[in-house]
């Protein structure tokens, strides 16, 4: 099975005009023809069966056989995570992160980062690469870059504000002071602090904790940041499962 990814469709469409990439890739790279079976998401948990109705390089047509939709985690995963220096590792963790299991992902500039500017086009063709590789019919959601202390302090992470995170809400550092392990206190819906190769300052970390954030610990090795995120996904993902 080859997945596809077309935004655009519904639970109720007989029709699917694939967008330009995804129809160079169906009729040029991989020399599809009409009548040829396809399978397609939206990204958002649907997914359709159908025939080539047209393979032209700009606008295929997918005629509908079947849609189905795919039941949602009932775990919600969150991680705020600092890019990392080197571009390819952070790449690494969202791909790695989609084929696991992760619902949204929001890059933090922290005081220690070491990158602090991102391509979030790039980072978007990652995730969708991702998604399709592993057959899974959720796209992660990114969102852009945003300063650490912006990011706590918004309306939405307010302790006890209306709306709020509707998070069990998490930093995972790497300072000497009191830590619980994440995998005893993960609920359904949960977001997680990860900080860049220098961890986050002393001044954030209490920012974050007097925000009703909670101090975790990952492992009892100190890990790179990008291995941080993906051993915090795998033990959400892991507790699901139990």
């Amino acid at each position: 099975m080859q997945l596809f990814y077309e935004p655009h469709f519904d639970a109720h469409a007989q029709l699917i005009l694939v967008n330009p990439v995804e129809s160079r890739h169906i009729s040029k790279v991989l020399r599809k023809n009409i009548g040829d079976k396809v399978f397609i998401t939206n990204g958002s948990g649907l997914l359709a069966e159908g025939i080539i109705k047209s393979n032209h390089p700009k606008k295929c047509e997918i005629g509908v056989l079947k849609i189905e939709e795919k039941m949602a985690s009932k775990q919600q995963l969150h991680i705020a995570i600092a890019p990392t220096k080197a571009n390819d590792r952070f790449e690494w963790f969202l791909e790695k992160a989609t084929e696991i299991g992760i619902q949204e992902i929001t890059p933090l500039l922290c005081e220690h980062s070491e990158r602090r500017i991102i391509k979030l086009e790039r980072y978007e063709k990652v995730l969708q690469a991702a998604m399709k590789q592993s057959l899974s019919s959720f796209l992660p959601k990114l969102n852009d870059l945003i300063s650490f202390s912006d990011f706590i302090t918004s309306e939405p992470a307010r302790p006890g504000s209306e709306g709020g995170f509707d998070s069990t809400k998490f930093i995972a550092h790497c300072e000497d002071e009191p830590k619980e392990n994440l995998s005893k206190l993960l609920g359904e819906r949960n977001l997680i602090l990860i900080g860049p190769e220098g961890d986050f300052s002393k001044s954030e970390i209490d920012l974050a904790l007097s925000y009703d954030f909670k101090a975790v610990s990952l492992s009892d090795s100190r890990l790179r940041t990008e291995t941080a995120g993906i051993v915090a996904c795998h033990t959400a993902n892991l507790m699901q499962s139990l």
